[in-house]
């Protein structure tokens, strides 16, 4: 094992507060969704935190899009073509059976390849797809008396609340199996959560030719 410094200050603060955004924002919105069954801060408040959520998370992702831009760093989140379908198939395999045998990673990790295939194709859709359509029908519901006519145009606003509560389960959905790899996948449990809290992480000294 060796010791590679892996995220950045920037990258481990928006990482932390993303997550706590997330998360908030679906405790807040399963209780404007359900105020009977969830009844937490009262639904009034429950909206109030949840629009002011909704709007940090929407800044914190335009901050994370510049800083990735401007360092370059966005690179990182891009699949490439070139043995893109192996290096996927390996990866899987890896998931299914190389984590509960202790295999080392497939794929080698640096600071400008921290992501594996399948994890630049989840990431690449999450923000590019599921945050921004997240973001606007939330917008648009919370616009709903300030712009009927978009919000009818659209087909009302029960067509936009069923969007934006799969999505939203698709984000939970999401956070659970980045948990369930981040304590799984590494040589500890705890060396991926470490990783993101110090910037440091221990990967393995020699990897296969094929994912240099």
């Amino acid at each position: 094992m060796r010791r590679v410094y892996l995220h950045t200050v920037y990258e481990r603060i928006w990482h932390w507060w993303q997550a706590l955004a997330i998360m908030l924002l679906l405790v807040t919105g399963l209780e404007v969704h359900a105020p009977h069954t969830v009844a937490l801060l009262g639904f009034r408040y429950a909206v109030f935190v949840h629009n002011v959520l909704g709007l940090a998370l929407l800044l914190n992702a335009a901050l994370g899009l510049f800083y990735q831009l401007s360092t370059g760093r966005i690179r990182s989140f891009l699949p490439e073509p070139r043995d893109f379908i192996s290096l996927a198939l390996r990866q899987v395999r890896y998931y299914l059976r190389g984590i509960f045998k202790d295999e080392p990673h497939p794929i080698a990790k640096t600071p400008m390849k921290r992501l594996n295939p399948l994890q630049r194709v989840t990431y690449l859709a999450i923000l590019n797809v599921l945050l921004p359509l997240q973001i606007v029908t939330g917008v648009l519901i919370w616009g709903g008396q300030r712009w009927p006519s978009v919000v009818q145009a659209l087909g009302g606003l029960g067509p936009l609340a069923t969007i934006h509560t799969l999505a939203a389960w698709l984000f939970a959905a999401f956070v659970l199996m980045h948990v369930y790899l981040t304590t799984t996948a590494g040589h500890t449990w705890s060396a991926g959560v470490l990783g993101m809290i110090t910037g440091w992480e221990e990967v393995e000294n020699h990897q296969p030719k094929e994912s240099q």
